[in-house]
């Protein structure tokens, strides 16, 4: 999918990023996140440039981003190696402990780094690097079993992100459109 898209076949740079989501009663892994007001799981999410899926590990919605972005940044550094830099949001990010960056900095090969928002503009910005892996939570929740979380363990979840950009990577190779729902083309909604 890289090289089709005049990429190296091996990426270089990611994008890290988690997003809560609701779940269905019950299941392994369930908590409540105070900063969205959401009970359910979290998904936290390395994508490369092209906004492809590298990492994805499904957490509890209490599990704070720095923990869940030192699980995913230490599966990044043993199946992709060659990533040398990633950024992230300001929500791994802390002014009084940077243990991400250094447990980072020392323990793999990628550098994190924050991409912040502005604090002079008001309501939705969009932010440099960052966009990508918003489009890519964006195409996964188009997906009708992705739009809230209903696996009972956290790896059927996992698995079912996986299965989601396989069929969007195949679909792309094969030179189709992505069609995200059963109607056929052209028929109005």
């Amino acid at each position: 999918m890289r090289t089709a898209a005049g990429r190296a076949p091996e990426p270089s740079a990611a994008v890290l990023d988690a997003q809560s989501i609701k779940s269905s009663e019950g299941g392994q892994a369930r908590g409540y996140d105070a900063g969205k007001r959401t009970t359910g799981r979290k998904r936290h999410l390395i994508t490369d440039t092209l906004g492809l899926v590298l990492v994805v590990a499904v957490t509890s919605a209490s599990v704070q981003d720095r923990p869940g972005g030192r699980r995913v940044l230490g599966a990044l550094a043993a199946r992709f190696p060659s990533v040398g830099l990633v950024w992230a949001d300001a929500g791994y990010a802390n002014k009084i402990d940077n243990s991400l960056f250094t447990w980072a900095r020392e323990k793999l090969r990628p550098v994190v780094q924050i991409i912040r928002r502005s604090d002079d503009v008001k309501g939705f910005q969009v932010l440099p690097r960052r966009w990508v892996v918003e489009r890519t939570f964006g195409w996964l929740v188009r997906n009708r079993r992705l739009a809230r979380d209903y696996e009972r363990l956290t790896a059927n979840s996992e698995t079912m992100i996986k299965i989601a950009m396989i069929r969007l990577m195949a679909t792309r190779l094969a030179g189709e459109s992505v069609r995200w729902s059963n109607r056929p083309a052209g028929q109005a909604v």
